[in-house]
């Protein structure tokens, strides 16, 4: 477990959360107490510029690149007045540098799973296994690894060499 994955785990000690919090943010993350983290989250490059919304749910072995965010699609809207209620990102996803998953309304849900390339922005949820990237985030594949959305070997274990090959996607309609 890196430091920084230590930390995440340790934002909400109560003698020591406040200055795990600092740490954290001298490695420019923000995860807020609120968010829930799964066990097995990796994040790479010490997460630099990861930002969670205290309305996030991370899932078991969910894997964070630098420059994530989490959030609302609507910040100028008083929190209390915003359609967004969560983000839950379930078991096994990857979010890659850079990508943007920000809720409109109600709650967006990550698939199990899920691959949101770089520099991605995701306003919709996804299914299971699926392979989104694009500004808006579109669906482009589905990983071969990851056909039914059940655990496969290695996720969050650091392996991001082989996350699935891209399969003819769907047209959008």
């Amino acid at each position: 477990m890196s430091l920084v994955t230590a930390l995440i785990y340790r934002r909400r000690h109560r003698l020591l959360g406040r200055l795990v919090q600092e740490l954290l943010a001298v490695y420019g993350m923000e995860v807020p107490p609120a968010a829930e983290i799964g066990p097995g989250l990796v994040v790479f490059h010490r997460g630099f510029g990861t930002v969670l919304h205290p309305y996030t749910t991370l899932g078991a072995d969910v894997t964070l690149y630098n420059g994530v965010t989490v959030g609302r699609a609507d910040p100028w809207v008083p929190q209390g007045a915003s359609a967004m209620r969560r983000v839950v990102v379930e078991d096994g996803a990857v979010l890659c540098a850079g990508a943007k998953v920000v809720c409109k309304a109600g709650v967006l849900t990550v698939g199990a799973g899920t691959v949101v390339g770089a520099n991605a922005v995701l306003t919709r949820s996804t299914g299971p296994g699926e392979i989104w990237a694009g500004a808006p985030a579109r669906k482009v594949g589905t990983r071969a690894d990851w056909p039914d959305g059940t655990a496969v070997a290695g996720v969050g274990a650091g392996v991001s060499a082989g996350v699935g090959t891209v399969t003819a996607a769907e047209p959008r309609t």
